[in-house]
């Protein structure tokens, strides 16, 4: 398995629908019971990311904010989170976790492990 990490190979992957079903610089939530919503995000040029739905200022919905180039505006306070990172873009500081997502015939595979952590 050539270019596959470890953590890739014991993770689960979970089919969450089609492109389609995310609008063009919008998102939807995957609930996780008894851990924080996962916010899947799709850009103006089609590309897929996933975050815990969680800004790392105030916890804020991330899957609510402006989602801009390859990153979001979280709607409490206007923070930017990069997309691929989930850094926090300057003068803003911190991390909000981001999660394995891939495109399979057609269809959104998110790689999801027992515990992700939060937003901090």
């Amino acid at each position: 398995m050539s270019g596959v990490t470890e953590m890739e190979r014991v993770m689960s992957w979970i089919d969450i629908g089609t492109m389609d079903q995310i609008p063009p610089r919008g998102s939807r939530t995957v609930a996780r019971p008894g851990q924080p919503d996962i916010a899947v995000f799709r850009t103006g040029d089609d590309h897929i990311f996933a975050l815990v739905d969680l800004c790392p200022h105030k916890q804020g919905p991330l899957s609510q904010g402006i989602v801009h180039g390859h990153a979001v505006s979280c709607p409490l306070h206007n923070w930017n989170i990069a997309l691929a990172t989930g850094q926090a873009q300057a003068p803003d500081k911190g991390c909000t976790p981001t999660v394995p997502v891939r495109q399979e015939g057609g269809r959104i595979l998110l790689g999801l492990s027992p515990a992700l952590p939060a937003a901090a």
